[in-house]
């Protein structure tokens, strides 16, 4: 516990244009816990190196193990209010939370020095009950394995070998090269980017790998299963087992089965080609038809429409949507006319498109005009997508006589004669068109290869494979919004393909930065630090195995597979796989789980330092508003910064994340009085963006549990609600909070254990 304290009281950025800095001081040092807060002080402006100086100088005087710094949120100025790594430090936000937000109720004015004496005592509580994190120092394997030995794979290992790790590259094939060795050309990689495509010198890079004696190649070979946690993995391969600190996964992709590509005319009619045969065909010496002609015209579908409407997996079930018509194989007894895809992976791939369909459709189009000169290319897209330089690709493709492109959606494929006939509508001149082709050449799907293979092989209690795929189609990165490379498995980082879909350029790029991502997972690991997304972060979770009943919450919950069992069942905790969410905190219903500086008491003693009215007359409601440090913190910073303001009745208490979440906070909060809690979170679903990707999810369905609890007591459980925030939604947020406590004092009243 932080013992001797320092609290101070900042000026500046308005604070103390509204509020009596030197009272609040005074209340600090004689107030309820004057008894462990050593000094006292304001000061005009704490940030400034005078403000700094004085604090300093009270640290080393009255040998202060916390300061609690009340001025600007503790997103800003956090490089300033650092005292050494025996000090801990609370940051108090009296400007974005306190004087900037504020809201006058004439029913009750003067509520800003009351806020203010709240904040400050939370504060104090809070670092009251801290105490700096001891974390485990593995002494780590500092060898990087980097699965894949395509292209990714290949840039990825040369790009940890340049900085002196270290490298196992494992590759399932007998030869090293993946895709792109079996590719004719690039579409460009560096300028200039209009020409119309460019060799790949995969053997050069190749030649480097294998010439690099920080580089061990393992060929035909998997990795049969990887153990243990980050910095101290050990990955069998072939029957070996090797030492390894971080995993870069370039796995990259299988083509999408070629069944459902039965409504563009693949498998009925014999010109029909995916890319991927139409590569082969390049890469082997020139463009042909099924009767071995060289064409004279060429058609390229970058159009999923067709592809994304069926939606049934089994033969004419009851499922079906009726939108496409039966493959050939339908019998007259089936009705229905919906195309039903043989099994879901292969639907389930169809329900995005990438800029790699564009860019690959306008390098084949560039092969008819070299292979084939008197040929013509059409490309008929629903979606042309080029981005960034790429646009000069799609501008010289544009120019070439040879090449038509037309926006258009493909409403069927058939076969006319010795040609292919496309129908289409919503095209660039508005009519629907037909257009006859020697040729026409559909889109391969990219499925990474982890959709349907453990990849890994994960000694986990949670299972061999990434958990929850289905949320990223089954792409194995699980965040690229926020925290690229990131996988649900912390240690292994995804590059290329397996990650999203991408071209070359991208991948090389890709394969630096999850090098660089591995690196630091090994480096953060030595020191006892969480890599991402709290960088930096000591803390770990601590259990008081005496009072666990081995229920399993905390290990089924754990969205990163952080912990196992012993023998007995018993949590097995993983430091370093540890993202420290707190989401075993939140599951645990005995309170077995806590952080040194983060845990249910501590947030519990913080929610009862707010002071509560016996009445609503006496002074109105109060509300405890839980804010997600990722989302909802930052929007209502942002919201004070642009001047917002809401009811001056809420409290707010940053969490790492809703998932850390105890039942008991709630119950605290209830037991004091407060009127309602509001939970501001990420949002979740199909378009989540949790940065711990199931915190927000599991608080709902947590919070079933807590209404259950709550009518058991007699109180309402609609004072208790969840809502999903973005960092965007600034300018909302305030409105949320006012309406919250506006429907709680209207329609719920006074919490029934309010004065006791």
């Amino acid at each position: 516990m932080a013992e001797k304290l320092g609290v101070y009281i900042c000026g500046g950025c308005d604070i103390g244009a509204n509020l009596d800095v030197d009272a609040l001081a005074e209340f600090a040092a004689n107030g309820k816990h004057s008894s462990y807060v050593a000094v006292a002080k304001s000061n005009p402006v704490l940030c400034s190196p005078e403000g700094k100086a004085m604090i300093e100088a009270d640290i080393a005087e009255n040998d202060l193990d916390g300061v609690v710094c009340c001025a600007c949120s503790p997103r800003a100025k956090w490089d300033v209010f650092k005292f050494g790594e025996k000090v801990q430090v609370e940051r108090v936000s009296l400007r974005e939370q306190c004087v900037w937000s504020y809201q006058e109720d004439p029913q009750f004015p003067g509520q800003m020095e009351v806020i203010a004496k709240d904040y400050t005592n939370m504060g104090i509580i809070k670092l009251f009950n801290s105490r700096i994190p001891e974390p485990e120092l593995p002494d780590p394997y500092k060898t990087i394995l980097v699965v894949g030995g395509g292209y990714t794979g290949l840039n990825a290992a040369l790009n940890a070998a340049s900085v002196g790790y270290s490298v196992i590259l494992v590759e399932q094939d007998d030869k090293l090269g993946g895709k792109a060795a079996t590719m004719y050309k690039s579409y460009p990689l560096g300028a200039p980017f209009g020409d119309r495509a460019e060799k790949i010198d995969i053997a050069g890079v190749i030649s480097q790998v294998e010439s690099n004696d920080k580089i061990q190649v393992i060929t035909g070979a998997t990795v049969e299963a990887l153990a243990g946690a980050p910095a101290q993995y050990k990955a069998t391969i072939a029957g070996t087992e090797y030492e390894i600190g971080a995993v870069v996964m370039a796995t990259g992709f299988v083509p999408g089965k070629t069944e459902f590509l039965a409504p563009l005319g693949y498998g009925s009619i014999k010109n029909v080609v995916t890319s991927a045969e139409f590569e082969a065909m390049a890469a082997n010496g020139g463009i042909k038809t099924a009767d071995g002609r060289t064409p004279s015209s060429v058609a390229f579908i970058v159009d999923t429409t067709l592809l994304m409407e069926g939606v049934s997996y089994d033969p004419c079930g009851e499922a079906c949507e009726e939108e496409l018509p039966c493959d050939e194989s339908s019998t007259e007894e089936d009705e229905c006319e919906t195309f039903h895809y043989p099994d879901k992976e292969s639907a389930k791939h169809l329900a995005y498109s990438s800029e790699l369909t564009s860019l690959v459709a306008l390098k084949h189009a560039n092969y008819v005009r070299e292979l084939a000169p008197n040929a013509t290319a059409y490309v008929i897209y629903d979606h042309m997508m080029v981005p960034g330089i790429n646009e000069k690709y799609y501008q010289a493709a544009q120019d070439d006589p040879g090449i038509m492109l037309t926006k258009g959606t493909v409403t069927g494929v058939s076969e006319a004669g010795s040609s292919v006939v496309i129908k289409a509508e919503n095209t660039l001149l508005g009519a629907d068109i037909e257009l006859a082709a020697d040729m026409v050449v559909v889109p391969t799907a990219i499925v990474p290869t982890t959709a349907a293979n453990p990849t890994m092989n994960f000694v986990y209690r949670q299972g061999p494979a990434f958990p929850d795929l289905e949320l990223f189609d089954g792409f194995a990165d699980s965040n690229y919004i926020c925290f690229p490379y990131e996988t649900r498995r912390t240690g292994v980082y995804a590059a290329g393909c397996v990650r999203q879909p991408m071209g070359l350029g991208l991948a090389a790029e890709d394969a630096a930065g999850a090098a660089l991502k591995a690196i630091q997972c090994i480096e953060s690991a030595n020191r006892g630090m969480s890599v991402h997304p709290r960088s930096g972060d000591l803390s770990f979770p601590e259990f008081n195995f005496m009072r666990c009943t081995q229920c399993k919450r905390c290990t089924e919950e754990c969205p990163f597979g952080a912990l196992d069992d012993d023998e007995k069942g018993t949590p097995l905790p993983n430091p370093t796989r540890c993202r420290r969410c707190g989401t075993c905190m939140g599951a645990c219903p005995e309170r077995v789980i806590s952080f040194s500086n983060y845990g249910v008491s501590q947030i519990g003693q913080a929610i009862k330092e707010v002071k509560v009215p016996d009445t609503l007359e006496e002074g109105g409601p109060r509300i405890i508003v839980l804010a997600c440090e990722n989302d909802a913190t930052p929007a209502l910073d942002m919201a004070a910064m642009r001047g917002k303001s809401w009811s001056p009745y809420v409290r707010f208490l940053p969490v790492r994340c809703l998932g850390s979440v105890n039942a008991i906070w709630v119950a605290d909060a209830m037991s004091k009085g407060i009127d309602g809690v509001m939970m501001l979170g990420c949002k979740y679903g199909d378009d989540y963006q949790c940065h711990f990707v199931k915190g927000s999810e599991l608080c709902n369905r947590r919070k079933e549990n807590i209404a259950e609890s709550l009518g058991r007591l007699g109180v309402e459980p609609e004072r208790v609600e969840q809502y999903e925030v973005s960092i965007d939604m600034y300018d909302q947020v305030p409105a949320m909070i006012d309406e919250f406590v506006e429907n709680i004092t209207t329609n719920f009243g006074p919490n029934p254990f309010k004065g006791y």
